[in-house]
């Protein structure tokens, strides 16, 4: 009985990963967008880039389950996950940094989209990857508060499609 309830998992999980990534970071986006709307919480620019990123695993995780090689979609999973944890620790440090240190920070001013409208968006991407007072603040937190759960997804979504394209080259 052990070995069917193992089998049957291990199938589920070598064929609807992506489609379980996608449907979680959508999930994640949505989440974020309703807490904004109902808990009347003022996300700053860093935490609508998490956002894009979530949306952008989304993307590449759909790119996994429309194609026939599934490495690739797992590919890009990983690239874009990778990115997100670049920019959630970046917002983790900038959470845990001092007073003095915030004060020096100066690229989390205006909201993230008219950043871009001014600035362009290669410039309002460095500026808001700078970080700034507002990237600093917790807001809302459950154990871990978004940046961190964000950070925690990301990894998970690259462990489980690394393990993926390991298991099913070598399997």
């Amino acid at each position: 009985m052990y070995k069917n309830i193992k089998t049957f998992l291990w199938q589920i999980y070598i064929s609807h990963l992506e489609l379980a990534i996608a449907i979680s970071s959508v999930s994640i986006v949505l989440l974020a967008v309703i807490m904004d709307k109902f808990m009347y919480l003022q996300a700053c620019p860093m935490c609508i880039l998490t956002r894009y990123i979530f949306g952008l695993v989304a993307l590449s995780a759909t790119f996994g389950v429309f194609f026939k090689y599934k490495v690739f979609g797992n590919l890009l999973i990983i690239i874009s996950s990778v990115l997100g944890m670049l920019i959630t620790s970046r917002q983790i440090y900038i959470q845990n940094m001092s007073i003095e240190g915030l004060s020096n920070l100066s690229g989390c001013g205006m909201p993230l989209s008219t950043q871009i409208e001014y600035f362009g968006i290669v410039e309002a991407l460095k500026k808001t990857i700078s970080g700034g007072p507002s990237c600093a603040e917790d807001g809302w937190r459950f154990i871990l508060n978004f940046a961190e759960w964000g950070l925690l997804f990301f990894l998970i979504f690259v462990l489980l499609s690394f393990s993926k394209i390991i298991s099913t080259k070598f399997l």
